[in-house]
């Protein structure tokens, strides 16, 4: 590499960080326009273009560890008009005068430095990739002809070897974006189009989560106008996952974009907990019938008729009259409709009766004979008002409503379904999180909601419920979504099964399901050693593959059971002496007391779970095995696996995901034989 290029390009480097804050002054120092008066419209209108200007003004921001630019196309003459040379970065920047000095990754221009190969060029003479320090300086670059005999597979030689050294960069801290490495298979999903829904099961180390973060970006910039109405929601499993993922949109230059867990998005608060089995069958698709029965059975049978008094006249609705609108109304529409239906028909009727005696009424009239007493005391009686908690106390408190409303239950399950001691009434109730689900789906069979998201994300999605799917779809009956997951790594009870079944409980049934199998981040000696668990925990999933292999990169210490903290300690220490993060990683029963010994013992620690803001800049941290999920470290030390599959139901699952959380390093610590499968 020559010197004096490397000077050239780090000036180019300067002149566009100038560049991006001379944007960044323009967007600040641009006034809003005020549209003047009192009215509601002109009043959303002032609030909508102030907070498009604060939107662009944080995109806009030069985040100093985030390098403007990864790459750079040199096209041949006249491919793109009055360009030969572009530089492929996380957002545009130009010179002031409309001349682009980075182009966003994003845009057609740039497919080629993703797609682009030696029999198919597209156009492209040499692609360069760039690299950088932590700070975001300058270090150096790689160029990859595209022309001419390739000898000895150097073009590609060094595609992979800038790869390698990007993934095997240390790091500390939150998730990085992997917009300079994102491979073909990453980059068809991608750039997918916002319809139909995608659903992406990928192995780990694969970047599932980095390609569905990236493809919120990318959907944003394509489908900006569509997803602004609806808006974009991604869905994390719990906050310490959302918390290491934080930072990517941002680089990307992407602020507006919602990231939440499940039960954040519910809303509602769970201050109850559920037995293993009951918690299982709460979330069992067979509830929605369930909770349908349940809800309609409050409908009865009119055994009266209406007499409705005007005057000194009457005009009677005979019983079969309304027993033949309840008939018809019945389940035909949501609840709460329904029973306004049911006064208006009613009300219908006596209009007709009015005219026929020559009157002539309006619709003021029918809207007062459906507010008359007559008609409330019916619809009190036949179709009564019903608060979602009160169908589900009485549906988990009476076991002759529930096994009306649960024929296809069997009595064990009604049975883990009953309170032992119900509550004295539904407004004293302490919901579980999954009776909160459930009363979600009750809320919309009584009254539909209103508006759609336009995007949402699903990650960890194999570890979903039928019903909570059923949720997540009705807050996407319009928009679209990308699903994230890997079946091997489902270590809930309740998961909902097959990437179609979850499809189909999001009303998704068109999507489209791709897989990822080969691991970028995850080396082949790790992978391959965690994957003897998939026989028995998913054996329908094909071996993954790993695309690097690291020296050293998997070790398993016999200990015993008084010297494990030691031996832990020791790991921990070593790791600490390389580069980068290090995680121990142990059952959640465990992890603490590792965590006061490794403190003891005079080493830096941070808790996940605890003290999420240290995560940042403590290179050590202790991970609960049930907090794992989705989390990279580059080395990782795990303690006594047997503990943590034993801790759970589906421990051999939360153990695969456990293994398969390092990027370079794993040392396994145990003084309990290991599962049998990995003996």
């Amino acid at each position: 590499m020559v010197e004096p290029e490397v000077a050239t390009e780090r000036a180019y480097l300067s002149t566009a960080r100038t560049a991006l804050r001379g944007m960044y002054a323009e967007v600040v120092d641009r006034e809003v326009q005020i549209i003047g008066g009192e009215d509601n419209d002109e009043r959303f209108t002032n609030e909508a273009n102030q907070r498009a200007k604060e939107m662009r003004t944080h995109a806009l921001l030069d985040l100093p560890d985030v390098p403007l630019f990864f790459g750079r196309l040199d096209y041949e003459h006249g491919t793109i008009e009055d360009l030969d040379q572009i530089y492929i970065g996380r957002r545009h920047v130009h010179d002031g005068t409309g001349v682009p000095l980075v182009i966003d990754w994003r845009a057609p221009v740039s497919v080629p430095f993703y797609r682009a190969t030696h029999s198919d060029r597209q156009h492209v003479l040499m692609r360069r990739r760039y690299g950088f320090s932590d700070h975001a300086e300058l270090t150096g670059f790689e160029d990859e002809p595209l022309t001419g005999v390739v000898d000895g597979g150097v073009g590609s030689g060094q595609a992979d070897a800038f790869l390698r050294s990007e993934i095997e960069r240390p790091r500390t801290g939150p998730m990085r974006d992997i917009v300079a490495t994102i491979q073909p298979e990453q980059d068809d999903l991608v750039r997918a189009p916002l319809h139909p829904s995608v659903c992406v099961q990928g192995a780990p180390g694969t970047g599932k989560t980095a390609v569905g973060l990236h493809r919120v970006a990318y959907l944003l910039y394509t489908e900006r106008e569509r997803l602004g109405r609806g808006g974009v929601v991604i869905v994390g499993p719990n906050r310490s996952f959302l918390s290491y993922i934080r930072k990517v949109l941002p680089a990307l230059g992407e602020v507006d974009v919602r990231q939440i867990t499940i039960d954040e998005l519910l809303t509602r608060p769970a201050a109850g907990a559920d037995a293993t089995d009951a918690e299982r069958l709460k979330g069992d698709a067979r509830m929605a019938d369930v909770l349908r029965r349940a809800l309609w059975s409050y409908v009865g049978t009119p055994t009266e008729g209406v007499l409705y008094s005007k005057g000194s006249r009457r005009y009677r609705v005979h019983d079969y009259e309304v027993v033949d609108i309840v008939s018809d109304l019945r389940e035909s529409t949501r609840y709460a409709p329904g029973r306004n239906a049911l006064a208006q028909r009613i009300a219908h009727v006596v209009l007709v009766r009015m005219e026929e005696r020559a009157e002539s009424p309006d619709d003021r009239v029918q809207n007062a004979v459906a507010r008359s007493k007559p008609v409330k005391d019916v619809l009190d009686s036949v179709w009564p008002r019903v608060a979602p908690e009160q169908v589900l106390h009485r549906l988990f408190s009476d076991a002759d409503f529930l096994a009306a409303a649960a024929p296809d239950l069997t009595d064990d399950d009604r049975t883990a379904l009953l309170w032992p001691k119900p509550p004295r009434s539904w407004k004293s109730a302490k919901w579980s999180f999954a009776d909160t689900v459930l009363l979600d789906e009750l809320e919309d069979l009584i009254e539909r909601r209103t508006g759609s998201l336009g995007h949402l994300v699903l990650d960890e999605a194999q570890d979903l419920s039928a019903m909570q799917l059923r949720a997540l779809g009705r807050r996407c009956r319009t928009g679209s979504a990308t699903v994230l997951g890997d079946l091997a790594q489902a270590t809930t009870p309740w998961a909902a099964g097959s990437w179609d079944r979850v499809l189909g409980h999001l009303d998704k049934g068109d999507g489209v399901v791709a897989e990822l199998d080969r691991g970028f981040r995850v080396p082949e000696q790790i992978i391959r050693f965690a994957a003897k668990l998939l026989p028995e925990i998913a054996p329908t999933l094909g071996v993954p593959t790993g695309v690097r292999t690291v020296a050293d990169a998997l070790s398993i210490v016999s200990a015993g059971e008084s010297t494990l903290a030691d031996e832990v300690v020791a790991a921990c220490r070593a790791a600490l002496a390389g580069e980068g993060s290090v995680a121990l990683i142990a059952a959640d029963d465990q992890v603490g007391r590792l965590r006061d010994a490794l403190a003891a013992a005079g080493l830096e620690v941070a808790l996940i779970g605890e003290t999420e803001d240290e995560i940042d800049t403590v290179r050590l941290v202790c991970v609960p095995a049930t907090l794992a999920k989705g989390l990279e470290f580059d080395a990782v030390v795990v303690a006594e696996p047997a503990h943590i599959v034993a801790a759970e139901p589906r421990g051999l699952h939360r153990l695969y995901v456990v293994l398969t959380r390092a990027v370079s390093r794993l040392q396994i610590i145990h003084a309990e034989p290991l599962p049998g499968a990995l003996a």
